[in-house]
């Protein structure tokens, strides 16, 4: 099975020089940047290796991501 990639660079190619700038000039930004690598690596890992992991928890992990990269793409779009 081939692995999407949800790296916010390949998801909002368009706004990256924004993300550079955010990731700067909020501390907010980072903070959900940072979370938004942390479980998205986290995901990758489970589905790439494998992982012991139940169908439910992925999914939370997964509605997480999304849930942080609204959180991300609303400061994107924003002013």
């Amino acid at each position: 099975m081939e692995l999407l990639n949800h790296d916010l660079a390949h998801d909002f190619p368009q706004l990256i020089g924004k993300i550079r700038s955010l990731k700067l000039s909020s501390s907010r930004f980072l903070h959900l940047f940072n979370d938004y690598d942390t479980i998205n690596h986290a995901i990758i890992k489970i589905e790439q290796d494998g992982g012991a992991i139940g169908d439910v928890a992925m999914e939370d992990m997964k509605k997480k991501r999304l849930k942080i990269k609204d959180d991300i793409y609303q400061m994107l779009i924003a002013g």
